[in-house]
């Protein structure tokens, strides 16, 4: 598992929103200003995270993004799944995988279960808020 640009830049544009939650509704390009990532890529970002209800939008002057929630609503894990295909160590654990031939015998199935877990567990425990802390 590798998290790609897109999950990272995602992850660093909910925490921009969080650090400028105060000023409202915050332009794209200015977190796209702050963050030295491309206007057109965060575009891309903010349609994923607007559509799953993470974010609100507003079009015209005055208009960008905010956080519709507190922050200790919002888990690094829930905004990583949402721009990641998966988390899983191997892709006999993808979501969607048809069921392995070998698992009842593999003697390594366990180990990567166990890991998938850890990793869901510990991103799921991460909030914006914690991540504001640091």
């Amino acid at each position: 598992m590798m998290i790609s640009a897109k999950g990272r830049y995602a992850l660093i544009v909910m925490v921009d929103l969080a650090q400028h939650k105060a000023d409202g509704y915050v332009p794209l390009k200015d977190i796209a200003a702050r963050q030295g990532i491309s206007l057109k890529y965060l575009e891309s970002i903010m349609g994923v995270l607007s559509k799953a209800g993470y974010v609100d939008a507003l079009h015209g002057k005055g208009g960008g993004y905010r956080l519709n929630r507190t922050t200790d609503e919002y888990t690094v894990g829930g905004v990583i799944k949402l721009t990641e295909s998966s988390l899983a160590p191997v892709p006999c654990l993808e979501d969607g995988a048809e069921k392995c031939e070998r698992e009842a015998e593999c003697p390594t199935c366990p180990v990567w279960q166990r890991l998938y877990t850890i990793i869901d567990d510990y991103l799921e425990s991460v909030t914006l808020s914690d991540l504001m802390r640091n």
